[in-house]
């Protein structure tokens, strides 16, 4: 870190010494003797640390201290003073003092202050950083799309970011279901606590309810230590179940027990623990048809169904493509280091004539790999059609011809036979990336690892 540091001392011995120490260390440093002077430095100049003698003529180190706050509150700022006192260090540490050192001092534990308090600004800073891109980046009104149902969706992310109600998300894989949770969670009260996800899809079922509730130590072979699940590390924010309707049968009792008493016992424990949490569920998969078939609890899916938001394919809203190609254009662009002008036309017209069974995401994977193969300034069709000509036109609404002999058809061992084929189309596209292959396939990976294992494939 090229740290900028101020050095405000009326002592010109303990300026130069200072100086000379902190120069070694890397920082860029700044001295005065006269702290009328560092005042007016603290008004023009950031800096990211300032260590200032606490008694100086005219203008005292609480001054200096107070200032810095009005003027760069992220500064941190040590006071060094020769006549130390457990009440002046307090009084320090109350006006917002990072820390207090008392003359005379050893240079190695100076070091170390310095040190520490640099790496405190550092860790401020990330987190500014991060803060402002989550924020920035999930506010629903930087959800793209200009289609009436888009804008349907917006309107619902608006109403319930502002509510505590439990939102269930439907849609199929790559819609965008968990960039709808996030802009719920990010508009809403709950935004500067945690936002936890559960792809309730990827994780074993062995796993899941560790996982999800935490365990005490001794609760099962291996709990070596005490260990929170995500139900407590969400507490005060919002946790996300991804793939809700992959929850196993014993989880889903469990679950809508922490639903209705805001409670749960980890693993092997015996104490309640109380939460205050959001729930937002998603499932790319018709939930009136497994309860139907006893596979998902009805009193669970009213529960989580208190408002729902659908989200439509891609398909069924192309005017959002040019805007999302375009989003996606300036976002590769910038990262890959290259400067893109736009689409060819011809390039503009595959992509909007395309199905994309993955959605906005797949969207996403052509842009990229065009971006990274296209060595002009326009995206043209040269690496865009290959990949579209690989996929079926129309595989959700076939037109194929067909034909049933008199002797009639093994129609199980057909059906099987397609299943396969699509399989190892998915995974060879897919670069043999599963959980790709399942998002091509509108499947979650649960149960594209079920049906490879089924064929040996």
């Amino acid at each position: 870190m090229d740290a900028k540091v101020l050095v405000v001392d009326d002592e010109k011995s303990m300026c130069d010494f200072l100086e000379i120490m902190l120069k070694k260390e890397g920082y860029d440093v700044k001295t005065t003797t006269d702290p009328k002077e560092a005042l007016d430095l603290i008004e023009r100049e950031p800096y990211h640390l300032v260590l200032t003698d606490v008694r100086m003529p005219e203008v005292d180190g609480f001054q200096i201290l107070r200032k810095v706050k009005d003027v760069q509150p992220e500064t941190l700022v040590i006071m060094i003073t020769a006549y130390g006192s457990p009440e002046g260090a307090v009084e320090a540490m109350k006006q917002g003092a990072y820390d207090y050192i008392t003359k005379p001092f050893r240079v190695d534990e100076v070091k170390l202050i310095i040190r520490k308090a640099l790496e405190r600004y550092t860790l401020w800073e990330e987190n500014r950083r991060l803060r402002q891109e989550v924020e920035g980046r999930y506010r629903f009104w930087k959800i793209i799309g200009k289609s009436p149902k888009m804008q349907q969706v917006f309107d619902l992310i608006e109403k319930v970011s502002q509510t505590k109600v439990n939102v269930l998300i439907v849609g199929e894989s790559g819609t965008g279901k968990e960039l709808v949770a996030k802009a719920i969670h990010y508009n809403g009260p709950r935004k500067n606590r945690p936002f936890v996800a559960l792809n309730c899809a990827a994780i074993p079922e062995t796993l899941l309810e560790s996982e999800l509730f935490g365990y005490v130590k001794g609760a099962f072979t291996g709990a070596a230590t005490t260990k929170r699940g995500l139900l407590e590390i969400a507490d005060g924010g919002t946790i996300f179940f991804d793939e809700v309707g992959d929850l196993p049968p014993l989880l889903q009792a469990k679950l809508l027990r922490v639903i209705q008493e805001r409670e749960f016992k980890r693993l092997g424990g015996t104490t309640d623990i109380k939460v205050d949490l959001r729930i937002i569920a998603a499932t790319n998969q018709n939930l009136e048809e497994k309860i139907k078939k006893g596979e998902f609890r009805d009193d669970l899916f009213y529960r989580l169904n208190v408002i729902q938001i659908k989200l439509p394919p891609l398909r069924e809203r192309k005017e959002d493509i040019p805007l999302l190609a375009q989003y996606f254009l300036e976002k590769y662009s910038k990262e890959l280091g290259k400067e893109m002008e736009g689409f060819s036309p011809e390039a503009m017209e595959l992509l909007l004539q395309y199905h994309y069974p993955g959605n906005v995401r797949e969207l996403e994977n052509i842009i990229e790999r065009s971006i990274t193969l296209e060595s002009g300034p326009l995206v043209t069709d040269r690496y865009i059609r290959p990949y579209l000509s690989e996929a079926p036109v129309y595989p959700h609404t076939p037109n194929w011809e067909i034909e049933i002999p008199d002797g009639g058809v093994d129609l199980e061992k057909i059906i099987e036979e397609m299943e396969k084929a699509y399989l190892r189309k998915a995974l060879e596209k897919a670069g043999g990336v599963k959980k790709r292959a399942a998002e091509l396939l509108g499947m979650n990976f649960r149960a594209i690892r079920y049906k490879l294992a089924k064929y040996g494939l």
